[in-house]
């Protein structure tokens, strides 16, 4: 294990510096102490000699003890000696001296006995003041020793600024490498100008920028495969191989509708012998550039390319008549368009229209768009024609029978949720990650609606925002009932007004970190990608309160995938129809491999969404994705007890009403 200290180079300097100068003057000031006591010491031992010489002197000239307290207690008192005793051996105590002008603790006084050498017979006892005792601070006598500390000082303030100012480069790019190493790269990219060394700093900006080159150039890199793959490169739409493989997806999803139409330009081959390559590639874009505005509105419409001279529209979910009204509006757009006067402006394009149901033949459907294609054409003028089929076609509900559907079922506030685990595997292991929550409402007929059924009426009559508030809020009950992890889809478009984005932050913020950390929310690839501006504060959010951010319905549009590098997204979804079939199918295998080359430099993980059989789900792991959710492992099924009575009465009512039923 790597230990990693967690003060400042500059604070560790210092506090080694600053030690080592106070350690020196500590050891100085003890030094000199002990260096001032041992010259005291010998400056008293020195003092003593040399009464003892002269005691010992006198004595030998004079013999009269009279003459000796005449003259030496000058002599003790100049030399600090407080007392002082001659005895001798035969006589006793000859001379007896003690000062008694000054109280001295008797504790703090030096003594010692001499032998006189010129009488051995005499010993001499003394006790005096060792020095420096009772000497107080005197600033004349230590001035020097002050200012040399005080220098001292000075010096080691100034050294330590010094320092700090030298390494706070140094500083400067140890935060930032932590910064770097935190996962904040887009933030610190560029280094300040004071860190050092220079040229560390300076390798540093350029191993990033770098970096992130490599990364964009990665992201086009994908971007440019799948679009050269699957878009036509003049006019950006799908391709023929793109348009087969959604609409195969399509037929093989449960309950799935809607409408293939057929869109040619007459008598192509004569008009590219009279029109110039220039003059071919304006007419083939003006109607790719009608066609995507009259469908705008569309998120799910698939416009492809289909061979030179046509193109191909896919629209799931979307009735005959709502179709018809379409192609029509569609039709007197491309009357006006200000054509060269070769094309005939009377008879040059054709629509072919023609329904679809779940468990059909593409290639019987795409007959059947021809079939109606030449009808048209038959017609010798700007027309399109309907496939004629002989199943009931679905009850359809306009935008204000759907505006009345959503206003009752917000009154009763009878969402209900349907639930299917989410799971990571991980060799032998299987770990469930989340819950993923399907919101649906009854009809007027208590019949359960897909929320692949309402969704795109529910953008039409612009109740996205209040419908997801419900959704959260039935959320909000459900967390607070048990400990499960769920994942919630959301729209983006709402979070265009800044009052909802207020109102999803106070949700958040009222629940305890430990709900939010269970929560993840998901929004469609397509809308995110479109919408990014005004969706940034709102995924930073989300990662800042401790919630996920999930990406869904991955690859069923191709987009950049470089807002992987921007924000924290745990994990993708892949669409239905990428994964249905993909062991047969090469075009989904390569948009799978380039999503898990575009997430190998992120934390992000894949999930494949609807895996239905076994070898689908071997040829998956082949590839590496990790991430499983489908009917294979887990079927949904209803989330909360309340919702289960509901359904159970429904089902009873239905049943005692059946013998009203038409035949």
């Amino acid at each position: 294990m790597r230990y990693t200290s967690t003060l400042k180079l500059s604070t560790r300097m210092v506090t080694v510096v600053t030690m080592i100068v106070v350690t020196t003057i500590f050891l100085l000031f003890v030094g000199g102490s002990f260096s001032i006591k041992k010259l005291g010491d010998e400056y008293m031992h020195q003092t003593l000699r040399s009464i003892v010489q002269v005691v010992d002197e006198e004595l030998s000239k004079e013999h009269d003890p009279e003459e000796l307290r005449r003259w030496i207690p000058k002599l003790l008192k100049a030399s600090s000696v407080i007392e002082l005793e001659i005895r001798s051996t035969n006589t006793g105590t000859i001379f007896d001296y003690r000062d008694t002008s000054q109280k001295w603790d008797t504790a703090m006084l030096y003594g010692d006995e001499f032998a006189l050498m010129s009488h051995p017979d005499y010993v001499l006892e003394i006790k005096l003041v060792p020095p420096y005792v009772g000497y107080s601070y005197s600033i004349g006598a230590l001035s020097s020793f002050t200012f040399a500390i005080i220098l001292i000082i000075f010096c080691l303030y100034q050294g330590v600024k010094w320092l700090q100012q030298q390494l706070l480069g140094t500083e400067l790019l140890e935060e930032r490498g932590k910064m770097l190493l935190a996962g904040r790269v887009e933030e610190y990219a560029k280094g300040d100008a004071r860190e050092w060394p220079y040229t560390a700093s300076e390798a540093l900006d350029q191993c990033i920028q770098e970096l992130s080159d490599a990364r964009r150039e990665r992201s086009r890199f994908d971007t440019f495969l799948r679009e050269n793959t699957f878009l036509d490169k003049l006019t950006g739409s799908a391709n023929r191989v793109m348009f087969d493989s959604k609409l195969q997806s399509s037929l093989m999803e449960s309950g799935s509708s809607g409408a293939i139409a057929l869109i040619e330009i007459y008598e192509w081959e004569e008009l590219k012998d009279n029109l110039s390559s220039d003059e071919q590639e304006r007419l083939l874009l003006q109607l790719d550039e009608s066609i995507k505005s009259v469908f705008s509105r569309y998120d799910e419409l698939l416009i492809a390319r289909y061979f030179d001279n046509s193109f191909a529209l896919l629209l799931p979910r979307v009735g005959a008549k709502e179709c018809a009204q379409l192609l029509n509006q569609l039709l007197n757009t491309l009357e006006k368009l200000s054509l060269s006067s070769i094309v005939n402006q009377e008879n040059w394009v054709h629509f072919g229209l023609t329904m679809y149901r779940h468990g059909e033949s593409r290639g019987r459907l795409l007959e059947e768009a021809t079939t109606a294609l030449k009808s048209a054409q038959l017609q010798s003028s700007n027309n399109w024609s309907r496939f004629d089929k002989q199943h009931e076609e679905q009850a359809l509900r306009g935008s204000v029978r759907w505006r009345q559907l959503f206003d009752k079922q917000a009154r009763k506030e009878s969402i209900q949720f349907y639930a299917q685990r989410c799971f990571v595997e991980d060799g032998n292991l299987r770990e469930e990650i989340h819950q993923e929550l399907f919101a649906r409402i009854f009809d007027e007929n208590n019949q359960l609606l897909k929320a692949s059924q309402f969704y795109n009426a529910l953008t039409q009559v612009g109740y996205e925002a209040q419908f997801d508030s419900e959704v959260l809020q039935k959320v909000k009950k459900l967390v607070n009932s048990d400990s499960g992890r769920y994942s919630v889809n959301l729209s983006t478009l709402p979070f265009r007004q800044r009052s909802h984005q207020h109102r999803f932050r106070d949700y958040l913020l009222t629940m305890p970190p430990s709900q939010r950390q269970r929560l993840s929310f998901e929004f469609v690839e397509s809308e995110l990608v479109t919408h990014l501006d005004f969706m940034r504060p709102v995924l930073k959010l989300i990662s800042a309160v401790g919630s996920s951010v999930i990406v869904q319905q991955v690859g069923r549009t191709i987009v950049s995938t470089y807002y992987l590098k921007e924000f924290d997204i745990t994990f993708l979804k892949l669409h239905r129809g990428i994964v249905r079939e993909i062991d047969r199918r090469p075009e989904n295998q390569l948009i799978v491999r380039s999503l898990l080359g575009a997430c190998s430099d992120s934390n992000t993980e894949i999930i494949a969404v609807g895996v239905e059989k076994e070898r689908e789900l071997d040829f998956l792991r082949q590839l590496g994705v990790k991430g499983v959710q489908g009917r294979l492992y887990d079927q949904e099924h209803l989330k909360g007890t309340q919702a289960e009575k509901i359904v159970h009465n429904t089902k009873v009512q239905v049943g005692r009403r059946n013998r009203w039923r038409k035949k």
